[in-house]
């Protein structure tokens, strides 16, 4: 059996989350620090390698200022929105954090 790394409760080896606090298991982050000029190029390119499940741009001071959830087929006019927004925070922000979270592996 396996335990949540969160909250320590045990989970069944085919869950996707947690059942007591939510979170996502089988789930690797990488986190990337970036200039405002290079944010929307960095998403970008996160979004064309196909792994990525979720998108977290934060603020110099580690708030979060925007979460993309990144499914199977993103592509053309349902990035519109979240690139819009994306420029916004890139002309208010000088760095940016960018988490990204990435399914594991399969063994």
């Amino acid at each position: 059996m396996l335990y949540c790394s969160v909250c320590g409760k045990e989970v069944s080896e085919n869950a996707n989350f947690c059942s007591n606090c939510g979170y996502a298991l089988g789930m690797v982050e990488e986190t990337f620090s970036v200039s405002s000029n290079d944010l929307i190029q960095k998403v970008k390119e996160l979004i064309h390698e196909g792994n990525v499940t979720n998108i977290i741009i934060k603020n110099e001071e580690g708030k979060t200022l925007l979460e993309i959830p990144v499914t199977i087929g993103v592509i053309g006019a349902v990035l519109v929105p979240w690139l819009a927004a994306i420029e916004a925070i890139a002309a208010l922000a000088t760095k940016c954090t960018i988490v990204v979270q990435r399914r594991k592996p399969s063994p």
